[in-house]
């Protein structure tokens, strides 16, 4: 059990018959009236994001969000198939289940598979990723006055922003939360 006012980021508990997580939050006491716990929470399973108050005795249900590194290993149509790394055993998850941030990543790719009492609801990719810039427009020499991008399509499809000086076939550092160009890859 976890009560309100134990509230902190990433904490993830049972309320209505809906799982969710904190977000952000904030443990008020007004001059006038009982203290309360102002929070955001995302729905783990829908991702709706709600604004809520708590008083901070109110209990709740941990919730055990698992986490189980998957190999990526190909898609097919809507289907994406991922493999356990220890046990070998394949599942298929459809692309409804994939994160935005599933463009970023390729074959052969370790992921985090996302479930909640056996049922998967998402997947987080690593934080950043190494990919190659199939096509890009040629940078032009000393246009460096400025932080001037230009459009970038990675190996997997994505498309990003990257720095003039980028050329086509060149490994770049993405970061798949925000989906911006980090650095050269090494």
């Amino acid at each position: 059990m976890v009560t309100a006012g134990d509230f902190r980021n990433g904490v993830t508990f049972e309320m209505d018959g809906q799982v969710l997580q904190i977000i952000e939050f904030q443990h008020v006491k007004p001059g006038k009236g009982a203290a309360f716990v102002r929070t955001k929470c995302r729905n783990v399973i829908t991702g709706a994001v709600v604004e809520r108050t708590f008083n901070p005795t109110d209990k709740f249900e941990n919730a055990i969000v698992e986490r189980r590194d998957m190999e990526y290993l190909y898609n097919d149509g809507d289907l994406y198939y991922f493999m356990d790394v220890e046990t070998y055993e394949q599942m298929p998850l459809n692309a409804d289940k994939l994160s935005d941030s599933f463009k970023f990543v390729k074959e052969n790719t370790v992921v985090k598979i996302l479930s909640y009492k056996g049922n998967v609801f998402g997947l987080e990719p690593p934080l950043f990723v190494d990919l190659e810039v199939v096509e890009t427009e040629p940078g032009f020499r000393g246009d460096t006055a400025t932080n001037v991008t230009k459009p970038a399509t990675l190996e997997t499809g994505a498309e990003v922003k990257v720095p003039l000086f980028i050329d086509k076939g060149e490994k770049i550092r993405i970061d798949t939360r925000t989906g911006e160009y980090l650095e050269r890859a090494k």
